[in-house]
């Protein structure tokens, strides 16, 4: 039997094949062979008559024994095989000519092949070795270092074997490094080995380093693919497909792809997954390190901005499918330098980003690394409408912070216009109300500077619904009507224009003023069909669903409101979806099923765990109280109302402030009439701010409360203070 043992340089082949040889002594007792072929290292490759000849040896066969042609030998030696059963080791395997020869072909035998390179052999097992897990490789650096040393801190051991990638040739050398310097903790090393491509260097013991053992595979190669391995050190992704790697080395993609097949079958490039591809971490350092000293400054510069344009145009290809057109109107990224990888592309499915978006976040900060600031805004803002759907909102700022950056360096007002909407836009997910508003100001006077009416119709827009969302209901109205005037003279309907009358609708309908809520919403959701804007068709689907509940008509709500349902979700717009399902809720609890309603209010907090909206949570939550009160449970009311009351007072929501407060007041005034009526003053006083119908719903419980008061009065409630609640008096 043939058993080939192959993988990527210091992944311990030898080690594992020695070992296997050792322990199978029982088995096959007539000897153990063992040769190195030098298939990969500083000597020449052995030749296969000279590595026939040394086994020979091994077996001590006299040399006037041997055939005198080289055919001969080999006949005699597999003869001699026939009736014996050993263990042959043939270690670093250059490739499948090598060791064709020496291989055994009858059954008694077991050969164990160990090679750097995949092997084009038939009828033999192949066993591609991988990099430990994290238990294997504390176990050894624990067996080198010291158990009692690692055990004492095993966080920082986590991090050298991490930082080590798990390969065994490093964490031997990190093991070594500890073991010869006793004063050293071991999150000593972790400090020494963390930083910025700086791994290598930490790791070597004499003339023994990972680089070595890398710079033995490199040296295999041929000088095309050299090139190809060297860039790829430039390539900041993760994993990654074929076509970036085209962008990155400018060459046609058969040839690329052709290239990296090398580098694969040299184990110096991955394929964990049809199609992508990926560096381990110390391989890519090296890379780097080699393309630093080989190759220009233009030629890396070149490879930067050729893949830097590749994600940029793929990302836009990607967004056309989760982006209205008035949001593509506002950027136009140009032409690609490739146009043949774009094409090779297709049509991208928005899946494209949960695949790359990594990559997109690390172009974005390798355009900054290497001044590339007009890509790292434009990448950045390709991005935005995927990471605002999925919720993926602390990405989103820390991307949007660094466009910023960039647009300042540019000192273009255009891109600090963009970068500084797509900011706020985050913030406002957030519920950061005062955050958002100061980042818009800014972004409008760029706007302002850069004299384009349609920005700054947009960015009023979006200051409309942060006031909203602050409950400041008259200045949202203001910037909506504002933003309207703006967009007046506009030859054709604006398409910014049913978003503005979305929001004026929802405070329209907030503040009772239905009918006039209903008439901006229809025109809305007319405009948006017509524009093809699914996002501003679910959200106008919502917003008329949401005042037909106010007015009691809950069957045809649930109809309008589930068909929004379907729009958000097909959007990967969770946000949207959070708000649909606490409405579809309320329709349930409305309709006389809590137990429906609290599971449809507890699939809004399960689809937020990720992407927090404390805004649309809280709600949740207030849901969640609703419904136990319904069921009778108090005590569990309370407790879900104090919670929503938190999430709340997070950003200063206040109209989900108001629910909380009332709910508390409900659950306390059979026990506690008089600090449910303090609860309920505030919340009305908070609802007469709001302009909100709800007040004259408080307005008759607190009334009933009075009409009961009993004889504690005043005095009394003054006692009972209700600082635990967040609220001030």
């Amino acid at each position: 039997m043939v058993q080939i043992i192959d993988g990527m340089p210091g992944s311990g082949k030898t080690t594992l094949a020695v070992q296997l040889a050792v322990m199978l002594q029982a088995d096959y007792p007539d000897g153990q062979l063992f040769i190195d072929l030098h298939g990969h290292s500083a000597r020449d490759p052995m030749d296969p008559r000279m590595a026939l000849s040394a086994l020979l040896q091994q077996l001590e066969v006299p040399p006037d024994r041997l055939p005198i042609d080289f055919e001969g030998r080999v006949a005699y030696w597999r003869t001699l095989l026939s009736s014996r059963r050993l263990v042959l080791v043939l270690d670093n395997a250059g490739n499948s000519a090598q060791i064709a020869p020496l291989l055994p072909t009858a059954p008694g035998s077991l050969t164990l092949v160990t090679s750097r390179r995949r092997l084009g052999l038939d009828g033999v097992r192949l066993e591609p070795l991988p990099v430990m897990t994290e238990v294997e490789a504390i176990e050894l650096l624990a067996r080198i270092a010291g158990v009692d040393r690692v055990a004492a801190e095993p966080s920082a051991a986590y991090e050298v074997v991490r930082r080590c990638g798990y390969l065994p040739l490093a964490i031997r050398l990190a093991g070594t490094r500890l073991a010869h310097r006793p004063s050293w903790r071991v999150s000593d090393l972790a400090a020494r080995l963390r930083g910025d491509r700086r791994t290598l260097p930490e790791l070597a013991a004499e003339i023994r380093t990972v680089g070595a053992a890398f710079a033995l595979s490199y040296a295999q190669l041929s000088s095309p693919t050299q090139r190809v391995f060297r860039l790829l050190g430039l390539h900041t992704g993760s994993d990654f497909d074929a076509c970036s790697v085209a962008a990155l080395v400018g060459l046609p993609l058969p040839r690329a792809q052709h290239l990296l097949d090398e580098l694969i079958d040299g184990y110096l490039v991955e394929e964990p997954t049809a199609g992508r591809y990926r560096l381990h971490d110390l391989v890519r350092e090296y890379a780097f390190e080699l393309c630093t000293a080989t190759d220009g400054d233009d030629e890396r510069r070149a490879a930067v901005e050729g893949l830097l344009d590749f994600y940029l145009h793929a990302a836009d290809v990607a967004r056309r499918s989760i982006e209205s057109a008035r949001s593509r109107r506002f950027f136009n990224p140009g032409l690609p330098r490739r146009s043949d990888l774009v094409e090779e592309l297709g049509t991208l499915h928005p899946r494209w980003f949960a695949v790359e978006g990594g990559n997109l976040a690390a172009a974005v900060t390798l355009a900054m690394e290497t001044g590339s600031y007009s890509y790292a805004w434009r990448l950045a803002r390709v991005g935005w409408r995927y990471l605002y759907h999925a919720g993926n909102l602390d990405e989103l700022i820390a991307l949007q912070e660094q466009a910023l950056a960039a647009a300042r360096a540019l000192d273009d007002n255009e891109a600090i216009t963009a970068s500084c909407n797509y900011l706020a836009s985050a913030y406002f997910r957030q519920g950061k109300t005062q955050q958002c508003l100061e980042i818009l100001e800014l972004a409008v006077a760029a706007g302002q500077r850069l004299g384009n009416t349609a920005w700054l119709a947009l960015l009023n827009g979006n200051m409309s619904a942060a006031y909203f969302n602050a409950g400041r209901h008259r200045e949202a109205v203001e910037h909506a009507l504002q933003a309207l005037q703006q967009l007046r003279g506009t030859v054709e309907p604006d398409p910014d224009i049913p978003r503005l009358l979305i929001g004026l609708g929802e405070i329209y309908g907030i503040t009772g003023r239905y009918e006039e809520g209903l008439l901006h919403l229809r025109r809305s959701l007319f405009l948006a069909a017509k524009n093809g804007d699914q996002t501003v068709v679910a959200g106008a689907l919502r917003n008329i669903g949401s005042i037909r509940i106010r007015q009691g008509a809950h069957r045809y709500a649930k109809r309008l409101l589930t068909a929004s349902l379907l729009i958000y979700r097909r959007l990967g717009a969770e946000w949207g979806e959070g708000e649909v399902l606490n409405d579809l809720a309320s329709i349930e609890l409305a309709l006389g099923d809590p137990e429906l309603a609290a599971r449809r209010y507890r699939e809004v907090i399960v689809a937020l765990r990720d992407n927090r909206s404390p805004a649309i949570e809280s709600a949740a939550r207030n849901g969640l109280g609703q419904t136990a009160l319904a069921s009778g449970d108090v005590l569990a009311a309370r407790e879900h109302f104090e919670d929503a009351l938190e999430l709340a007072r997070e950003t200063d929501h206040r109209r989900e402030i108001t629910a909380s407060l009332d709910g508390i007041a409900c659950c306390l005034v059979a026990t506690e009439p008089n600090r449910a009526r303090v609860l309920w003053r505030r919340a009305l006083k908070l609802l007469i701010e709001l302009d909100m119908p709800e007040r004259f719903e408080v307005e008759m419980r607190l009334a009933e409360a009075e009409r009961r008061r009993p004889l504690l009065g005043d005095e009394h409630e003054l006692r009972h203070p209700t600082d635990g609640f967040g609220v001030d008096e």
